[in-house]
């Protein structure tokens, strides 16, 4: 058996705030010690279950360089850096059985809920087929693409939410009450690393029915952006063009794993600053 576990940050227990999950802020450290646990947390469920299973675990939060290896169970591989193919699903592929997301966070514009965004500040939403995805719903739906159910998200209720609204079947845990951008009420890190295993182990058990999310193409997709500068880039790209909305860009993807690269390079290319 071969799963994944893509671990963000902003969705980990106890963590409320961007001086947590921001490698130039001073809590950032304690932020990457409270990520891995989680992370082990998740990986000795998914062991219980199944013991001989491949796991491996990409690192999923702004550099792909915030899990402190020494510190991550030995059990397992670790996929860090970037870019790579499939961005925070880096490891993914057809042989893969399950994937696990764990610190996951809601999509921008929703909430309440902890440091919600979509990819970056630049990206405002994102619809495919008419429906509004954050990071759950695009990684979800590439997964599902390859045909792999995703069957466990750990965040705050808000994205446990997003992900059962799109695949009820999901096990979510809920680590913390968002209250807001920067506040929630939390459950003790321990206690919610021990649920985090209890759940990874039943999710992986009930894997057989968790269907995949799959989105048939061709689909039609409409970002919209915060800076015009990255709608000057975007419409330079093939296929990309500005639709009737001020910040809005769209284009047609014969299939979701298209729509998905395009979606990426988007918000790549809303990175890039005026010279």
């Amino acid at each position: 058996m071969k799963l994944l576990i893509s671990v963000d940050m902003e969705g980990i227990s106890g963590i409320v705030h961007s001086s947590e999950t921001n490698p130039e802020r001073y809590d950032y450290q304690r932020g990457r010690e409270l990520m891995t646990a989680d992370a082990n947390a998740v990986i000795a469920g998914v062991l219980d279950a199944e013991p001989t299973a491949e796991v491996l675990v990409a690192d999923a939060h702004g550099t792909f360089r915030n899990l402190l290896p020494e510190q991550l169970d030995r059990r397992s591989r670790l996929v860090r850096g970037k870019p790579r193919a499939l961005n925070m699903l880096a490891g993914l592929d057809e042989e893969t059985d399950a994937a696990l997301f764990v610190g996951y966070h809601v999509r921008a514009g929703e909430g309440p809920g902890v440091l919600a965004h979509t990819m970056n500040g630049e990206i405002l939403d994102v619809r495919v087929a008419g429906r509004s995805l954050g990071e759950i719903g695009l990684n979800a739906a590439m997964a599902g693409h390859l045909g792999v159910p995703v069957v466990l998200l750990s965040g705050d209720d808000a994205a446990c939410a997003e992900l059962t609204d799109l695949v009820p079947e999901t096990v979510t845990v809920a680590v913390k009450e968002a209250l807001g951008m920067a506040a929630a009420v939390t459950l003790h890190p321990e206690e919610a690393r021990d649920r985090l295993r209890r759940a990874a182990a039943d999710a992986v058990a009930r894997r057989a029915e968790i269907p995949p999310l799959a989105l048939t193409g061709p689909l039609d997709v409409e970002v919209d952006l915060a800076s015009p500068y990255t709608i000057d880039l975007a419409t330079l790209v093939p296929g990309v063009s500005r639709a009737g909305g001020a910040r809005t860009v769209t284009f047609t993807a014969p299939d979701y794993a298209t729509a998905y690269r395009l979606i990426l390079l988007l918000a790549q290319l809303a990175m890039i600053k005026p010279a």
